[in-house]
């Protein structure tokens, strides 16, 4: 065995340590690393029917390191893109009646301001029972912050309602149309078949906790708070529904509809392409299969498509070349930008399952068309003192929905036979 393949991976510094810039240039060396590592592991198949374990251990360690790195990576460049919560006047003075109220309700429970604004416009809140809205702005701050962290909403059309429910109309045939000569009678058309899809919103909550001590600084900017506590829980729960939510009390999530062969698609099914393998890519030119799932989507689609896959999936994505030796997976162009693959964004779910016999780890599609979610204006918060005393909690609520709105725009990889 020689010395190369013993030496371990290369030392990678707690990439926290380092500002963006730094940070990147360390996940691109790693990368680097990385092939090497992974170029000696196919040369040694090549020549021997097998690589050594010490190479594969050392491909697996450095491929680790980059998920890590990228994950690190991800999150400095969102805490560099946060705005600060709250619009500033010209005194610097954070000062919308709505915000003061909302403060005073949070810190003592004082809702006497908010329920004066209740009265005036009817649109604040409902009282003890319901909670109260938050600021605008700070709702639209965990917009912004869910956008950021929750993979399938980053890639999704986003639409907001009043409604508890979104009703869609769609043309199934679409509209008859013929030729006809300049000066020939025009008999009328056939009207088209409308169905209609509905997308009903969902009750999504977090509950933070906090301490008298923490309500009583004024110097704690309290939205900024709430926002920082819920994004994480909305964005995790979120995350799961998107992908395989059965739409009982939670959105329809793109994998639990039907999955038909692409051979037999049809609309309200999710066609697929296998890999021929159960449970794994093809052996031989396991990239072919990766092409036929980006064709297996029509061209107009293509042009905004992502790949959606799991950490694992992708590791095991990475080590694929093409016919000319190139890698398939390309690290992102510049810090807080995606990785490609073909050519195509990679969005890292993790609630996309592992690779499985039948399962189906790997979706690829235009998700701005194919998957919509419906945000109900508003997000509530209700202060509970009594609960967890001596701790305050602040049941904080949204109402969410999604489901599939083009199944024409999503396509799916299934690692089975057929």
């Amino acid at each position: 065995m020689t010395s190369d393949l013993q030496a371990p991976a290369p030392e990678t510094k707690a990439i926290g340590s380092f500002d963006l810039p730094d940070a990147f240039d360390e996940f691109m060396n790693s990368f680097e690393a990385f092939k090497d590592a992974n170029n000696e592991r196919l040369a040694q198949i090549e020549k021997r029917m097998t690589a050594d374990v010490v190479t594969t251990d050392k491909v697996e360690r450095i491929s680790r390191v980059l998920d890590e790195q990228k994950r690190a990576l991800d999150t400095m460049a969102l805490s560099k893109a946060r705005p600060v919560l709250g619009r500033e006047t010209r005194s610097g003075v954070l000062d919308t009646e709505h915000k003061q109220a909302f403060d005073a309700y949070v810190r003592n429970g004082d809702d006497r301001l908010l329920r004066s604004l209740d009265t005036k416009a009817m649109s604040y809140g409902s009282g003890q029972d319901g909670g109260y809205l938050v600021p605008d702005e700070t709702e639209a701050e965990i917009g912004k912050r869910l956008a950021a962290l929750s993979p399938i909403r980053s890639i999704a059309s986003v639409r907001q309602v009043s409604a508890a429910v979104l009703k869609k109309p769609f043309a199934i045939t679409g509209p008859a149309v013929g030729w006809v000569g300049e000066t020939a009678a025009r008999p009328q058309t056939a009207s088209s078949t409308l169905a209609e899809l509905q997308f009903p919103t969902m009750e999504l909550y977090a509950m933070p906790a906090a301490t008298a001590s923490l309500l009583e600084d004024s110097v704690v900017d309290l939205d900024q708070w709430i926002s920082g506590e819920v994004e994480a829980a909305f964005a995790e729960q979120e995350g799961a529904a998107f992908v395989s939510g059965d739409g009982t009390n939670k959105p329809h999530g793109f994998l639990d509809y039907t999955m038909v062969a692409e051979a037999s698609w049809s609309w309200g099914n999710l066609g697929y392409v296998a890999t021929g393998v159960a449970g794994a890519l093809p052996a031989s030119n396991p990239s072919d299969v990766l092409i036929d799932t980006v064709y297996a989507l029509k061209a107009g689609y293509r042009q905004n498509a992502s790949w959606v896959m799991n950490r694992k999936t992708q590791a095991a994505i990475r080590k694929l070349k093409d016919a000319d030796g190139n890698y398939l997976w390309q690290p992102p162009a510049a810090a807080g930008q995606r990785a490609m693959l073909m050519g195509f964004a990679l969005v890292e779910a993790e609630d996309m399952p592992d690779a499985a016999t039948d399962g189906t780890p790997i979706a690829f599609g235009d998700f701005s068309r194919g998957y919509l979610v419906v945000d109900r204006t508003g997000v509530r918060v209700l202060r509970d003192p009594y609960s967890a005393k001596p701790y305050v909690l602040f049941y904080t609520t949204k109402r969410v929905g999604g489901g599939v709105q083009d199944f024409d725009a999503i396509k799916l990889l299934k690692y089975g036979v057929s």
